[in-house]
């Protein structure tokens, strides 16, 4: 009886499927507790990894060596994760990418998955939502989360998105949300619902 671990190094196929060979991962975050934290449990799942806090330091990786898997946060502080799927996709179109945002937003999602994403999970993603978004067969469905955010946290990430894009703003934010400027600032003052 093969009593071989099904996460064996040895024993895992890239994208081309060639049996043997360690499947490359590409990892571009800003967060840096949260990069080497998902980067060490992806390498103990068989990936060989390399890690990036930027999108000019993911670019370079992708053009030095295109991954076969890539994990892409949306924002980051020298621009957007989308910039680094275009290349990728342009570059490597078969690399399996995800993106993460702190962000639960629609639209973007959207986009991310229009530019080649197979998946988009919302921060704090843990390295087993990872595994398995990227190791998805591309017609799977996706299951339901175990704990979604309620609707008051997700209206709360939508106006903490829309404040951080009008640079913090309470006025524009305010006008943006078609909401009174006292009731927005009242919302921001509160801590984030669970």
């Amino acid at each position: 009886m093969d009593t071989q671990d099904p996460q064996d190094p040895q024993d895992t196929q890239d994208t081309q499927g060639t049996k043997g060979k360690e499947p490359r991962l590409l990892i571009v975050d800003d967060d840096r507790p949260f990069l080497q934290r998902i980067g060490r449990a992806m390498e103990s799942r068989g990936f060989v990894v390399e890690m990036a806090e930027s999108v000019s330091e993911g670019l370079a990786h992708i053009r030095k060596q295109p991954p076969d898997y890539a994990v892409v946060d949306m924002r980051l502080e020298d621009g957007n994760g989308l910039d680094v799927i275009a290349v990728l996709k342009e570059v490597h179109p078969e690399t399996r990418a995800v993106v993460l945002t702190g962000y639960g937003n629609i639209a973007t999602a959207v986009m991310a998955v229009k530019m080649g994403a197979i998946d988009y999970l919302a921060k704090p993603a843990d390295a087993d939502d990872v595994y398995q978004a990227l190791m998805a067969p591309p017609d799977a469905k996706a299951k339901p989360p175990e704990n979604p955010m309620s609707a008051d946290r997700v209206r709360w990430e939508h106006i903490q998105r829309v404040y951080e894009l009008c640079n913090r703003n309470v006025s524009e934010t305010a006008r943006r949300l078609n909401m009174h400027r006292r009731t927005l600032q009242r919302i921001l003052a509160k801590r984030s619902p669970k």
